[in-house]
């Protein structure tokens, strides 16, 4: 492989490969020198050693040193065995200069794309906080339009919407609802029995289940299979190009797709705590009576005069901004969907996660609020 300035000539010994560099290896001829040494790299071997020979070049720069030290890395890391010979003094100078510069730009380098990513990560969540602000004005002003417009509320869709997520729930809500019952119950009765204080069994299953466990694990199971599904259902409407579709025709996707589902929601998920409640302190009166004999009408009077009135309905005040937090962030998250498939299932995780967590910070700021007002 030859030019009129700068050349590279292979010599091959079975795996030993030498490269006879000559001519001039500086920035002019940076172009010719890197497809003759792509060339050459796609042809190299792990168990391949290689020699390079610079006793034919003429004139050196920097620029083409460098080219050099990074092709000689790339064959070090693909498991070659590299030399460099026939180095004059001055090359050997430069060599060893660029060297220790190198070293150092590569440990600033990770240390800038460490604050780098820092950066990026900081940006990207400030806009995405934007943008979520900017979701909730819009819902929020999309509200205040059927509050003036009540002829414009689509209470069909609300209604299909309030089937899909409280019919359909009843099931796994149940069977949650009642094995955290039953861990309660079976993780307390060996405490209390220590003491003989079995009948405060009621009011730790009563209270822990109406004022936190009931509304806190109804609204996870709910983000996990309602605020996806709102992400999925209205990203696959993205990806056909339905809200698009839906804008030109002059119908606002925030009244016809968001509100519906935040509406029902908000409806549904206070009945779907109440529900649990009841299943959740079934369960832990079913162990009450296994484990600590107490009979169910002695369980069902202790908790009439344990159970405050407060209680049940903190725990039913809650689902109605979990509900919020719910359908908001699985409809926003279904928005950002982008025009391809991967897409989806990234948002409608992200949405999943993002609603998991605001419930539960929500629901510590709840029981600090209400602790502090002594409630």
């Amino acid at each position: 492989m030859k030019t009129d300035q700068a050349t590279t000539e292979i010599k091959q010994d079975n795996n030993d490969f030498t490269l006879f560099c000559s001519g001039t290896w500086t920035i002019a001829t940076i172009p010719t020198i890197i497809k003759q040494l792509k060339i050459f790299y796609k042809n190299l071997h792990q168990n391949n050693t290689v020699c390079w020979d610079f006793e034919g070049i003429t004139e050196f720069d920097s620029a083409g040193f460098l080219i050099i030290l990074n092709y000689f890395d790339k064959c070090k890391d693909l498991g070659c065995k590299s030399t460099l010979r026939g180095l004059s003094k001055k090359h050997q100078m430069m060599h060893d200069l660029l060297r220790k510069n190198m070293v150092e730009t590569r440990i600033a380098s990770k240390e800038s794309n460490f604050f780098a990513h820092i950066g990026e990560k900081s940006i990207y969540f400030w806009k995405d906080f934007s943008a979520f602000l900017a979701f909730l004005g819009e819902s929020t002003m999309a509200l205040f339009y059927y509050f003036l417009h009540p002829s414009s509320i689509r209470f069909r869709a609300m209604v299909k919407h309030i089937d899909d997520a409280l019919i359909g729930a009843l099931g796994i809500i149940a069977l949650t609802a009642f094995l955290i019952g039953v861990v309660i119950a079976y993780q307390s009765a060996v405490q209390l029995e220590k003491f003989g204080a079995n009948i405060f069994i009621v009011d730790m299953i009563g209270i822990s289940v109406t004022r936190e466990l009931a509304p806190l694990i109804t609204a996870i199971v709910v983000a996990g299979r309602s605020g996806s599904s709102y992400t999925a259902q209205i990203g696959v409407m993205k990806l056909t190009e339905e809200v698009d579709a839906m804008k030109t025709m002059g119908f606002d996707p925030f009244r016809f797709l968001v509100l519906p589902r935040t509406l029902a929601l908000m409806i549904a998920l206070p009945l779907l705590i109440f529900f649990a409640d009841i299943v959740g302190i079934l369960g832990g009166m079913i162990i009450s009576k296994i484990q600590l004999n107490i009979s169910y009408s002695e369980f069902i009077n202790h908790l009439r005069s344990a159970l405050d009135v407060k209680h049940y309905w903190v725990g039913l005040i809650k689902g109605p901004f979990f509900a919020w937090l719910i359908a908001s962030v699985g409809c926003f998250r279904g928005f950002q969907v982008s025009p391809d498939t991967e897409s989806i299932g990234y948002y409608t995780t992200v949405s999943v996660v993002n609603a998991i967590f605001l419930v539960i910070a929500c629901d510590a700021l709840f029981s600090i609020i209400l602790t502090e007002l002594k409630i």
